[in-house]
Protein backbone atom coordinates (compact mmCIF):
# COMPACT_ATOMS: atom_id res chain seq x y z
CA UNK A 1 0.00 0.00 0.00
CA UNK A 2 1.04 3.33 -0.68
CA UNK A 3 1.10 5.02 2.53
CA UNK A 4 2.00 9.03 3.04
CA UNK A 5 3.09 9.35 6.66
CA UNK A 6 3.38 13.67 7.83
CA UNK A 7 5.06 14.06 11.25
CA UNK A 8 8.08 11.97 12.12
CA UNK A 9 8.17 13.32 15.99
CA UNK A 10 9.00 11.04 18.95
CA UNK A 11 5.40 8.74 18.50
CA UNK A 12 5.75 9.06 14.75
CA UNK A 13 8.74 8.14 13.52
CA UNK A 14 8.88 4.69 14.81
CA UNK A 15 4.72 4.72 13.53
CA UNK A 16 6.32 5.88 10.11
CA UNK A 17 9.41 3.07 10.25
CA UNK A 18 7.08 0.14 11.22
CA UNK A 19 4.95 1.42 8.23
CA UNK A 20 8.42 1.21 6.14
CA UNK A 21 9.66 -2.24 7.86
CA UNK A 22 6.56 -4.02 7.03
CA UNK A 23 6.54 -3.25 3.51
CA UNK A 24 4.93 -0.42 2.42
CA UNK A 25 5.72 2.18 -0.02
CA UNK A 26 5.70 5.01 2.91
CA UNK A 27 5.92 9.19 1.40
CA UNK A 28 7.12 11.08 4.32
CA UNK A 29 6.81 14.47 5.19
CA UNK A 30 8.19 16.97 8.44
CA UNK A 31 9.27 20.12 8.83
CA UNK A 32 12.57 19.09 9.91
CA UNK A 33 14.75 17.55 7.49
CA UNK A 34 17.12 15.77 9.53
CA UNK A 35 13.88 13.68 10.54
CA UNK A 36 13.10 13.24 7.01
CA UNK A 37 15.88 11.93 6.21
CA UNK A 38 16.46 9.67 9.21
CA UNK A 39 13.62 7.54 7.49
CA UNK A 40 14.57 7.95 4.16
CA UNK A 41 17.46 6.07 4.65
CA UNK A 42 15.04 3.14 5.73
CA UNK A 43 13.43 3.10 2.29
CA UNK A 44 10.50 5.92 2.58
CA UNK A 45 10.42 8.62 -0.10
CA UNK A 46 10.72 11.97 1.03
CA UNK A 47 8.79 14.86 -0.12
CA UNK A 48 8.76 18.35 0.14
CA UNK A 49 5.44 19.35 1.76
CA UNK A 50 1.97 17.92 2.74
CA UNK A 51 0.59 18.14 -0.88
CA UNK A 52 3.17 16.44 -2.21
CA UNK A 53 3.19 13.75 0.00
CA UNK A 54 -0.95 13.59 -1.10
CA UNK A 55 -0.40 13.90 -4.46
CA UNK A 56 1.44 10.41 -4.38
CA UNK A 57 -0.37 8.69 -2.04
CA UNK A 58 -4.48 7.58 -1.81
CA UNK A 59 -4.01 7.11 2.04
CA UNK A 60 -2.36 10.30 3.95
CA UNK A 61 -1.49 9.67 7.61
CA UNK A 62 -0.49 12.26 10.49
CA UNK A 63 1.17 12.53 13.98
CA UNK A 64 1.28 16.28 14.98
CA UNK A 65 1.09 18.06 18.59
CA UNK A 66 -1.53 20.10 18.59
CA UNK A 67 -5.28 20.25 17.06
CA UNK A 68 -4.33 23.73 15.07
CA UNK A 69 -1.36 22.07 13.16
CA UNK A 70 -3.40 19.26 12.10
CA UNK A 71 -5.60 21.61 10.56
CA UNK A 72 -3.28 23.45 9.07
CA UNK A 73 -1.90 20.67 7.38
CA UNK A 74 -5.12 19.06 6.65
CA UNK A 75 -6.55 22.17 5.28
CA UNK A 76 -3.99 25.16 4.85
CA UNK A 77 -1.91 26.35 1.20
CA UNK A 78 0.25 23.36 0.10
CA UNK A 79 -2.15 20.93 2.70
CA UNK A 80 -2.97 18.10 1.90
CA UNK A 81 -6.51 18.99 0.92
CA UNK A 82 -4.75 20.21 -2.30
CA UNK A 83 -3.45 16.30 -3.38
CA UNK A 84 -4.30 15.10 -6.25
CA UNK A 85 -4.30 11.36 -5.34
CA UNK A 86 -5.47 11.39 -1.46
CA UNK A 87 -8.71 9.81 -0.63
CA UNK A 88 -8.14 9.07 2.88
CA UNK A 89 -6.75 11.55 5.88
CA UNK A 90 -5.69 9.46 8.49
CA UNK A 91 -5.38 10.93 11.89
CA UNK A 92 -3.24 9.56 14.80
CA UNK A 93 -2.97 12.40 16.68
CA UNK A 94 -4.77 14.24 19.64
CA UNK A 95 -6.96 17.00 18.48
CA UNK A 96 -10.12 16.14 20.50
CA UNK A 97 -13.70 15.59 18.97
CA UNK A 98 -14.90 19.20 17.95
CA UNK A 99 -11.61 20.02 15.55
CA UNK A 100 -11.97 15.99 14.07
CA UNK A 101 -15.44 17.15 12.69
CA UNK A 102 -14.44 20.17 11.61
CA UNK A 103 -11.54 18.54 9.36
CA UNK A 104 -13.54 15.70 8.34
CA UNK A 105 -16.18 18.73 7.16
CA UNK A 106 -13.68 20.28 4.99
CA UNK A 107 -12.25 17.68 3.67
CA UNK A 108 -15.24 15.54 2.68
CA UNK A 109 -15.93 19.11 0.45
CA UNK A 110 -13.19 17.44 -2.20
CA UNK A 111 -14.21 13.84 -1.28
CA UNK A 112 -11.67 13.23 1.21
CA UNK A 113 -12.61 10.98 4.11
CA UNK A 114 -11.00 11.86 7.02
CA UNK A 115 -10.62 8.97 9.99
CA UNK A 116 -9.61 9.54 13.66
CA UNK A 117 -7.33 6.93 15.29
CA UNK A 118 -5.31 8.64 17.77
CA UNK A 119 -2.89 6.52 19.18
CA UNK A 120 -2.06 5.88 23.33
CA UNK A 121 0.86 3.64 24.64
CA UNK A 122 3.77 6.28 24.51
CA UNK A 123 7.20 6.53 22.94
CA UNK A 124 7.78 2.82 23.68
CA UNK A 125 4.87 1.38 22.18
CA UNK A 126 5.04 3.42 19.25
CA UNK A 127 8.57 1.35 18.79
CA UNK A 128 7.09 -1.82 19.91
CA UNK A 129 3.81 -1.65 17.45
CA UNK A 130 2.01 -1.69 20.50
CA UNK A 131 -0.53 1.19 20.65
CA UNK A 132 -3.97 0.96 21.10
CA UNK A 133 -5.15 2.84 17.80
CA UNK A 134 -8.57 3.75 18.38
CA UNK A 135 -10.05 4.10 15.18
CA UNK A 136 -13.47 5.76 13.99
CA UNK A 137 -15.01 6.92 10.47
CA UNK A 138 -17.25 5.10 7.86
CA UNK A 139 -16.47 1.81 8.40
CA UNK A 140 -15.42 0.67 4.99
CA UNK A 141 -12.85 3.14 4.60
CA UNK A 142 -11.59 2.58 7.87
CA UNK A 143 -11.49 -1.22 6.79
CA UNK A 144 -9.65 0.01 3.97
CA UNK A 145 -6.64 1.32 6.13
CA UNK A 146 -7.01 -1.56 9.17
CA UNK A 147 -4.30 -3.75 8.00
CA UNK A 148 -1.73 -0.45 7.85
CA UNK A 149 -3.17 0.30 11.09
CA UNK A 150 -2.31 -3.01 12.92
CA UNK A 151 1.42 -3.08 12.06
CA UNK A 152 1.18 0.33 14.28
CA UNK A 153 -0.39 -1.07 17.25
CA UNK A 154 -3.47 -3.10 18.62
CA UNK A 155 -6.20 -1.78 16.99
CA UNK A 156 -10.10 -0.70 17.90
CA UNK A 157 -13.02 0.14 16.07
CA UNK A 158 -14.52 2.69 18.05
CA UNK A 159 -18.12 3.64 15.45
CA UNK A 160 -19.21 5.23 12.51
CA UNK A 161 -19.19 9.16 14.35
CA UNK A 162 -16.22 11.33 13.15
CA UNK A 163 -14.30 11.88 16.50
CA UNK A 164 -15.46 8.94 18.21
CA UNK A 165 -12.18 7.58 18.79
CA UNK A 166 -10.86 11.43 19.88
CA UNK A 167 -13.39 11.22 22.52
CA UNK A 168 -12.28 7.42 23.66
CA UNK A 169 -8.45 9.06 23.75
CA UNK A 170 -9.06 11.87 25.66
CA UNK A 171 -10.62 9.72 28.26
CA UNK A 172 -7.99 7.70 28.18
CA UNK A 173 -5.34 10.21 28.40
CA UNK A 174 -6.96 11.80 31.64
CA UNK A 175 -7.06 8.46 33.53
CA UNK A 176 -3.14 8.32 32.55
CA UNK A 177 -2.54 12.32 33.62
CA UNK A 178 -4.54 11.78 36.99
CA UNK A 179 -2.48 8.59 38.36
CA UNK A 180 0.82 10.29 37.36
CA UNK A 181 -0.72 13.25 39.28
CA UNK A 182 -1.98 10.96 42.26
CA UNK A 183 1.05 9.15 42.41
CA UNK A 184 2.86 12.19 42.78
CA UNK A 185 1.47 13.08 45.85
CA UNK A 186 1.34 9.97 47.12
CA UNK A 187 5.05 9.33 46.74
CA UNK A 188 6.19 12.64 47.92
CA UNK A 189 3.81 11.87 51.42
CA UNK A 190 5.09 8.17 51.77
CA UNK A 191 8.95 9.59 51.43
CA UNK A 192 8.18 12.21 53.73
CA UNK A 193 7.42 10.13 56.28
CA UNK A 194 10.31 8.11 55.88
CA UNK A 195 9.38 5.11 53.15
CA UNK A 196 11.33 3.72 50.98
CA UNK A 197 10.23 4.37 47.35
CA UNK A 198 11.17 1.45 46.28
CA UNK A 199 9.12 -0.60 48.72
CA UNK A 200 6.27 1.30 48.10
CA UNK A 201 6.30 0.58 44.20
CA UNK A 202 6.49 -3.42 45.40
CA UNK A 203 3.55 -2.57 47.82
CA UNK A 204 1.21 -0.86 45.52
CA UNK A 205 1.76 -3.23 42.68
CA UNK A 206 0.86 -5.87 44.58
CA UNK A 207 -1.97 -4.18 45.85
CA UNK A 208 -5.49 -1.95 44.61
CA UNK A 209 -3.52 1.04 44.15
CA UNK A 210 -1.22 0.00 41.08
CA UNK A 211 -1.32 1.79 37.64
CA UNK A 212 0.32 2.24 34.75
CA UNK A 213 2.62 5.59 37.11
CA UNK A 214 3.27 2.84 39.78
CA UNK A 215 4.12 -0.23 37.12
CA UNK A 216 6.48 2.09 35.21
CA UNK A 217 6.77 5.26 35.57
CA UNK A 218 7.88 5.68 38.81
CA UNK A 219 10.40 2.76 39.04
CA UNK A 220 11.76 3.63 35.54
CA UNK A 221 11.93 7.37 35.52
CA UNK A 222 10.97 8.60 38.65
CA UNK A 223 12.70 7.24 41.12
CA UNK A 224 16.25 6.78 39.20
CA UNK A 225 15.45 10.66 38.46
CA UNK A 226 15.73 10.18 34.53
CA UNK A 227 12.25 11.76 33.80
CA UNK A 228 12.29 10.29 29.90
CA UNK A 229 8.83 9.03 29.83
CA UNK A 230 9.28 10.62 26.58
CA UNK A 231 5.76 12.45 26.98
CA UNK A 232 5.84 16.03 27.42
CA UNK A 233 3.73 18.09 30.05
CA UNK A 234 2.54 20.45 27.91
CA UNK A 235 0.93 18.11 25.72
CA UNK A 236 -0.30 16.06 28.89
CA UNK A 237 -1.63 19.74 29.48
CA UNK A 238 -3.05 20.11 25.72
CA UNK A 239 -5.18 16.99 26.13
CA UNK A 240 -6.76 17.32 29.73
CA UNK A 241 -7.95 20.86 28.95
CA UNK A 242 -9.83 19.26 26.00
CA UNK A 243 -11.08 16.65 27.53
CA UNK A 244 -12.59 19.53 30.10
CA UNK A 245 -13.59 20.81 27.36
CA UNK A 246 -15.68 18.28 25.44
CA UNK A 247 -16.71 16.85 29.25
CA UNK A 248 -18.51 20.30 30.19
CA UNK A 249 -20.05 21.01 26.83
CA UNK A 250 -21.73 17.40 27.23
CA UNK A 251 -22.86 18.91 31.05
CA UNK A 252 -20.35 16.64 32.77
CA UNK A 253 -18.54 17.77 36.25
CA UNK A 254 -14.77 17.24 36.30
CA UNK A 255 -13.54 18.82 39.30
CA UNK A 256 -10.88 15.93 39.86
CA UNK A 257 -9.43 16.68 36.42
CA UNK A 258 -9.52 20.13 36.73
CA UNK A 259 -7.24 19.87 39.48
CA UNK A 260 -5.09 17.52 37.70
CA UNK A 261 -4.80 20.13 34.89
CA UNK A 262 -4.16 22.74 37.84
CA UNK A 263 -0.70 20.88 38.79
CA UNK A 264 -0.22 20.51 35.38
CA UNK A 265 -0.41 23.38 34.24
CA UNK A 266 1.86 24.71 37.25
CA UNK A 267 4.57 22.12 36.04
CA UNK A 268 4.41 23.99 33.04
CA UNK A 269 5.07 27.33 34.27
CA UNK A 270 7.82 26.17 36.57
CA UNK A 271 10.18 23.87 35.00
CA UNK A 272 8.58 24.63 31.26
CA UNK A 273 5.92 22.89 28.83
CA UNK A 274 8.52 20.43 27.29
CA UNK A 275 9.15 19.13 30.42
CA UNK A 276 8.26 15.33 30.79
CA UNK A 277 5.33 14.36 32.47
CA UNK A 278 7.20 12.58 35.16
CA UNK A 279 8.32 15.52 36.06
CA UNK A 280 4.88 16.92 37.25
CA UNK A 281 6.06 15.12 40.80
CA UNK A 282 8.72 18.41 40.78
CA UNK A 283 6.71 21.33 42.17
CA UNK A 284 5.45 19.22 44.91
CA UNK A 285 8.55 18.05 46.15
CA UNK A 286 9.70 21.13 45.79
CA UNK A 287 6.94 22.83 48.11
CA UNK A 288 7.62 19.33 50.46
CA UNK A 289 10.78 19.80 50.82
CA UNK A 290 11.77 16.30 49.70
CA UNK A 291 12.60 14.26 46.49
CA UNK A 292 11.10 10.92 46.05
CA UNK A 293 14.64 8.84 44.76
CA UNK A 294 15.96 5.52 46.37
CA UNK A 295 18.00 5.75 49.59
CA UNK A 296 21.79 6.00 49.34
CA UNK A 297 23.51 3.02 50.57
Amino acid sequence: MDIGFIGLGNMGAHMARRLVEAGHKVIVYDVRQEAIGNIAALGAVAARSPKEVADAAETVMVSLPTPDIVLKVATGPDGVIEGKRVRRFVDLSTTGSVMAQRVFKLLAEKNIVQIDAPVSGGVRGAAKGTVAVMASGPRAEVEAVEPALKVIGKFFYIGEKSGAGQTMKLCNNVLSAAATVATSESFVTGVKAGLDPRTMVDVINASSGRSTATEQKFPETVIPRTFNQGFTAGLMLKDVNLFISEAKALGVPVEAIEAVAALLKLTCDELGSDSDITEVIKPIEKRAGVEVRAPKA
